[in-house]
């Protein structure tokens, strides 16, 4: 399948899984229409307690991959703020981490971890690796919606028997869903074997939506340093701040179909609030003018193993044996060459929680504080 292709359908698969959260939250109809504290926030301005369902791939996992898989990452990862392993691929915490904490909430625990788990704001059903296709691969975006069916049916039914549920039917009702998926997907695209699966997805387009949802472009995929590392004839495909521009058209085009997308079913569907966030847009414009966020290295790993241009090896990754980690992640954009630092996350997060690059400019706590 051509990149091109495989991003339509990437597209439509992303939306219509997106739409079913919805439907599955029971709120709107297709007839028309680890627990550390954070700090309080002066951004938050919840009238009522925040509930937020992540779904998605390792920009979003809060430990699911470690719960779901038993895998253990480690010191480094963590280093930066929560000192210790906790299954995030980063140095500390994800632009969810930081969403979390401007509404002054608990961070998500991951659906899958059976310990220690806090569900009362929510919860995180985001692994790492995942992707849109195929449909039924473990932890596909379709497998997280099916978990949070059953995370949702359970719970009303404890409800029901006079239990103490951590999400009740208004929590349900009134939560955000957040979904922040694609990457792998466009990974998969570009790659030889393309994107295995088909368009029955398209059948739920109408039938998978929520009263409120926010939804995540994917990020500048030619700016990773794992895809600058791979060998090239010459440079003719880099743009002015050295990313690859073939794989950034494809971000590009992705965003742009899911965007018009959204529009499309905000119009259509009654009672829902979908807001779309350029994350390309903001990503990029990080890494372009890095300097001026205090960054020192837009493009070179700090936990990697090659030193520059990029720092990042396919034969010897973050942790892997012969690894080298930078002194200061403050400085650096990247953390492993896929996924971003605490300190680039941060930046992220303050630019979605703008509003500027959103459509409808609506607060990210708008849904906790009608």
């Amino acid at each position: 399948m051509a990149a091109s292709s495989g991003v339509v359908v990437a597209v439509v698969a992303v939306v219509a899984v997106t739409m079913a959260v919805a439907v599955a939250a029971g709120e709107i109809s297709d007839d028309g229409g680890d627990q550390p504290s954070p700090s309080p926030s002066p951004s938050a301005s919840c009238a009522r307690r925040p509930v937020v369902f992540a779904f998605g791939d390792s920009n979003t996992d809060t430990g699911g991959i470690a719960a779901g898989m038993g895998y253990y990452f480690p010191l480094p990862e963590g280093r930066a703020f929560f000192r210790r392993a906790t299954g995030r691929l980063c140095d500390g915490r994800l632009v969810i981490d930081h969403l979390c904490e401007s509404l002054n909430m608990s961070y998500l625990s991951p659906y899958l971890e059976p310990l220690g788990t806090d569900f009362t704001n929510g919860a995180n059903f985001a692994i790492s690796g995942a992707a849109t296709a195929p449909r039924n691969a473990a932890f596909s975006l379709h497998i997280q919606v099916q978990q949070f069916i059953h995370f949702k049916q359970r719970s009303l039914e404890l409800a029901s028997r006079g239990e103490a549920v951590p999400v009740d039917a208004d929590g349900f009702r009134n939560a955000l869903y957040l979904i922040d998926i694609g990457q792998n997907d466009l990974s998969a695209a570009f790659s030889a074997g393309g994107l295995p699966y088909d368009d029955v997805v398209r059948q739920s387009l109408y039938y998978n939506g929520a009263k409120n949802l926010w939804i995540h472009g994917t990020g500048p995929l030619g700016c990773l340093p794992q895809k600058l590392a791979v060998p090239r004839a010459d440079d003719g495909d880099l743009d002015p701040s050295g990313c690859l521009k073939t794989l950034n058209a494809g971000a590009y085009e992705f965003n742009s179909q899911l965007s018009s997308i959204c529009d499309q079913l905000s119009s259509q569907l009654r009672g829902a609030t979908i807001v779309f966030t350029d994350i390309l847009a903001i990503k990029y414009d990080l890494i372009a003018n890095h300097s001026s966020y205090g960054f020192e290295e837009p493009l070179m790993a700090c936990c990697g193993h090659g030193g520059p241009p990029y720092n990042y090896d396919f034969n010897v990754s973050c942790l892997g044996a012969g690894y080298r980690v930078c002194e200061d992640g403050s400085k650096f954009v990247s953390w492993d060459g896929v996924h971003y630092t605490d300190a680039a996350n941060a930046v992220v997060a303050g630019k979605i929680l703008s509003a500027d690059y959103s459509r409808p400019k609506l607060p990210f706590s708008y849904f906790c504080s009608a």
